[in-house]
């Protein structure tokens, strides 16, 4: 118990250290909470433009294109139900800068795996417009952490995921 209290005081000052020059300074958390909504906006609208484009262009690569992902995305949401790991603002005494309900599911970030995994898919087709979505995959990752909606770990083993899963495309020919 000692050392759930010592690790729960720990986090917290972590967050509220990486938080100090946000927290307290409201236009500072809108441009947070406008920042994660608005890449998680575009990154999901990329997706179905992306699968029309290769329609359009490449029918014959469509199929993995859609399953690959959705078998990933699957595997995720079941890794993230089985365990059902607690969000920071459940465990620990900090006020987050995202407003969430949700509880539970904190491991792996499924907004982050889903932005790297549609990042590898548009990699596929252009090497640096996927670059530039990787990116901003780092930087929703981060919107995530400092909103206190993940912990660090949460969001490293989502992009780590997304990785491998966007991998799996470029295997397929």
């Amino acid at each position: 118990m000692i050392i759930s209290k010592k690790k729960a005081k720990n986090y917290a000052s972590f967050y509220n250290s990486i938080t100090a020059s946000i927290s307290g300074k409201p236009h500072y958390v809108w441009l947070l909470n406008a920042m994660n909504t608005f890449l998680t906006r575009l990154v999901y609208l990329t997706y179905p433009l992306l699968l029309c484009f290769i329609f359009l262009k490449q029918k014959q690569v469509l199929l993995p294109f859609i399953f690959i992902p959705a078998f990933s995305f699957t595997g995720v949401s079941l890794v993230r139900h089985l365990i059902n790991r607690p969000r920071p603002y459940e465990r620990w005494e900090i006020t987050p800068l995202i407003t969430k309900e949700r509880k539970g599911c904190s491991l792996p970030s499924r907004h982050v795996f889903s932005a790297v995994m549609i990042s590898m898919a548009v990699l596929w087709f252009h090497i640096w417009l996927g670059l530039l979505y990787l990116i901003l995959s780092v930087l929703l990752a981060v919107c995530r952490v400092l909103g206190g909606v993940h912990y660090p770990k949460d969001v490293l083993a989502g992009y780590a995921l997304g990785l491998l899963g966007g991998l799996l495309l470029f295997l397929q020919q």
